[in-house]
């Protein structure tokens, strides 16, 4: 005779597969205190769901290389691809605890709400992307939770689990804490797990119900594609003009520059404050250029560079910050972006490959995004770097000829010309909806290459200046 519980485990195993075939991502939170049952209701649903798309994610106290890198850079680099499933063991909420009480990284989070406001923006963007997040809080009897840790406690293989967060978190602090998230986000499934079989049971009825709903929505949603663009659409925000360096102004100046951006380095890894720089604009415009003369005289072990290109079948199985987020800088290193995570409302919007909704929406995220790596004392610097057209049509000419940089120039260049208007308004909305106090951008005019070289290098020298040593002016 088939059980209850059984009978609810081949229903959510099926939804499971819908979700798979769907490719509705699932996140499924288990909160509780020590011994609470957690572990069990975990193992129930790893033993019930494909191993194949799967997977267990545990939170422990952060330690050693963890604490090199953001706040939620473990979750970003384990995010579920599209249709697989994430069990999280303790998640995001037991690591916010442990760096409140235990004030990990105090210089930097001397206001740990910061962190839940990171937490809130990490999953309205996870949300908003169809990804369904299930939260469970587990509840027991007190009694029977002591029971458990005596039965712990006699058995040698298992008495280590007894310590399971006690050492970093107090119970009672933990579970103030964790009733002020559940009474604040209505989502929260509380379970009492004092009768196991009630329990298991009332978990697999709140995950059908929750699948069930995505599914419904999945089907419903409709993908809009459009770049509402404006007719004869004008603006004057790259309309800068610079005095030009000349040739040997800029042999005296690139040298020092150079020099100084690597004391900068060095500054910035003994200090351990991350750099991002973050490169934009007109095809031919000269940022492969600008990189190579930031980097020329850098140590090689403290710095990365990410050109960006279209993304791979599995990037597109994931959030798009996912492979942009797995990529930012540990502390004190720099990592600099050749086009980046603007490609959302660049060139997917230009190109009709994101929503409406996405591209729309993806200037608050990406705020958000950058938020949470200066929240931690990151720097991050914008370039836009702004090309006249008939100059870009001049480079475009002088690279076919040039046997050095004919691999420079595709037939897609030539294409994203016919688009000029279209990526100059792209382009205005994005710098005019994300340029803020904490990730500014730079609109820089690259139509003479040197003199766009030397106030690159000098702002990224003056800005980090500022930060190093209140330094105002370079």
């Amino acid at each position: 005779m088939t059980t209850k519980i059984e009978k609810l485990a081949l229903k959510t195993a099926e939804l499971t597969r819908q979700t798979h075939d769907l490719g509705i991502p699932v996140m499924i939170l288990f909160e509780g205190v020590p011994t609470s049952g957690k572990t069990r209701l975990a193992n129930e649903l790893l033993l019930n769901f494909d191993a194949k798309y799967t997977h267990f994610i545990a939170t422990q106290s952060s330690q050693g290389d963890d604490l090199r890198y953001q706040f939620l850079q473990k979750y970003w680099n384990t995010l579920p691809k599209k249709g697989d499933i994430n069990i999280y063991f303790r998640s995001w909420y037991s690591h916010y605890l442990d760096y409140r009480e235990n004030e990990i990284k105090h210089d930097k989070y001397k206001n740990y709400d910061v962190l839940k406001e990171q937490i809130d923006s990490f999953e309205g963007m996870l949300e908003q992307d169809n990804y369904e997040i299930i939260k469970f809080f587990i509840d027991i009897n007190e009694e029977k939770r002591q029971e458990h840790i005596k039965q712990t406690k006699a058995n040698p293989l298992t008495r280590w689990k007894v310590q399971e967060y006690t050492n970093v978190l107090s119970t009672q602090t933990y579970l103030d804490d964790m009733h002020g998230f559940i009474k604040n986000d209505k989502t929260w499934q509380i379970i009492d797990y004092t009768e196991r079989q009630s329990a298991t049971e009332k978990m697999y009825e709140h995950i059908i119900k929750r699948l069930e709903k995505a599914i419904e929505q999945h089907n419903k949603t409709k993908n809009k594609r459009d770049g509402k663009f404006t007719p004869n659409f004008t603006t004057n925000l790259f309309d800068i003009n610079v005095e030009k360096v000349s040739k040997g102004q800029y042999k005296s100046l690139i040298t020092d520059l150079q020099n100084r951006m690597r004391e900068i380095q060095f500054a910035l890894y003994e200090r351990k404050i991350p750099l991002i720089l973050v490169f934009e604009g007109m095809d031919a415009a000269g940022k492969g250029g600008n990189i190579k003369r930031i980097r020329e005289k850098l140590d090689p072990t403290g710095y990365e560079v990410n050109g960006i290109s279209a993304p791979t079948d599995v990037e597109l199985n994931h959030h798009y910050l996912w492979r942009f987020a797995k990529d930012m800088p540990r502390s004190g290193h720099i990592e600099m972006f050749d086009r980046s995570w603007y490609g959302r409302v660049l060139v997917e919007r230009i190109e009709g490959f994101a929503t409406v909704k996405e591209w729309q929406r993806a200037y608050e995220e990406i705020n958000a995004f950058e938020k949470m790596w200066t929240d931690e004392g990151a720097i991050i610097l914008k370039f836009f770097l702004t090309l006249d057209k008939e100059q870009q049509l001049k480079r475009f000419k002088e690279r076919q000829v040039n046997v050095h940089k004919q691999w420079k120039i595709t037939d897609e260049d030539w294409r994203n010309r016919e688009k000029w208007d279209l990526y100059v308004e792209a382009s205005h909305d994005m710098i005019e909806k994300t340029h803020t106090d904490y990730a500014p951008w730079l609109v820089v005019p690259a139509d003479h290459k040197k003199t766009s070289r030397i106030e690159i290098l000098k702002y990224i020298i003056r800005e980090c200046e500022k930060v190093l040593w209140g330094v105002k002016d370079y």
